[in-house]
């Protein structure tokens, strides 16, 4: 097991360019960081190697001898890590091939123009609890790779389909595969309970500030809105997506 201490390695800048987007996509590969997201990892393919601190015990190391692994100094965890006090334990991991089909993926996310990571990766998170089965990111749309949107998925990115494309095509490529497709907006729109849930659907959410593009709500078959019953002027992307989800979906 190779150990490594210096943070000027030029492995570890290596590392350190899967911090940015530009490093990300240049290389295919993106770091995951910490004992949680790298347990879901284990359960994926995904895994290129692994780089551990000397005293991390949160996962026994023997679970890891099946991907190469380097020890590292404190001071290595410190330079690749995304956060203030790194855990000690992280992964290079490769890209998710994109896969969605609507033909199998009948339930799906769209994410419009959706720039905040926090947001984006609570949105992955509940697209999962609600058993949605694809997400797309559209234009403008922040990183699925981005760490604080790993971050907040804590590790649902493994479990769903994500793909990255033009909204205006998969409206519809969706509607051509009989999958009613809802937008989200504040005129022109109906009360999302007089939506029927079904077993298929697209939802599409929007900018945390301007919302969906009119352009896509042209497009859609149905555009939604969620009541306000108290002084607030809207409700967080974030909130009104896990909402809606949970609501166009039909009991299991």
């Amino acid at each position: 097991m190779e150990e490594l201490k210096s943070a000027k390695n030029a492995r570890v800048k290596e590392w350190k360019k899967l911090l940015t987007k530009k490093g990300r996509d240049q290389s295919g590969n993106y770091m995951l960081e910490g004992a949680h997201l790298i347990e879901e990892a284990l359960k994926s393919d995904d895994i290129i190697e692994i780089m551990v601190q000397n005293n991390f015990t949160a996962i026994e190391i023997e679970q890891l001898r099946k991907f190469p692994v380097t020890l590292i100094s404190p001071e290595i965890s410190q330079a690749i890590s995304a956060t203030e006090t790194p855990q000690g334990i992280f992964a290079v991991c490769k890209k998710r091939s994109a896969g969605v089909n609507p033909a199998v993926h009948r339930k799906l996310l769209l994410l419009d123009g959706v720039q905040d990571p926090g947001n984006i990766g609570t949105m992955i998170r509940t697209a999962d609890a609600a058993g949605i089965d694809a997400v797309i990111f559209g234009e403008g749309t922040g990183d699925l790779y981005n760490p604080k949107v790993i971050r907040s998925a804590q590790g649902s990115h493994f479990h769903l389909q994500t793909e990255t494309g033009s909204l205006t095509e998969w409206i519809q490529k969706l509607k051509s595969a009989d999958i009613p497709v809802y937008g989200t907006a504040l005129e022109n729109a109906s009360p999302f309970t007089e939506v029927t849930p079904t077993d298929s659907f697209a939802l599409i959410v929007g900018n945390e500030g301007a919302g969906v593009d009119p352009a896509n709500l042209r497009q859609t078959d149905q555009n939604l809105y969620i009541p306000l019953y108290g002084k607030s002027e809207s409700l967080n992307v974030a909130v009104a997506a896990g909402i809606l989800l949970y609501h166009l979906r039909k009991p299991i």
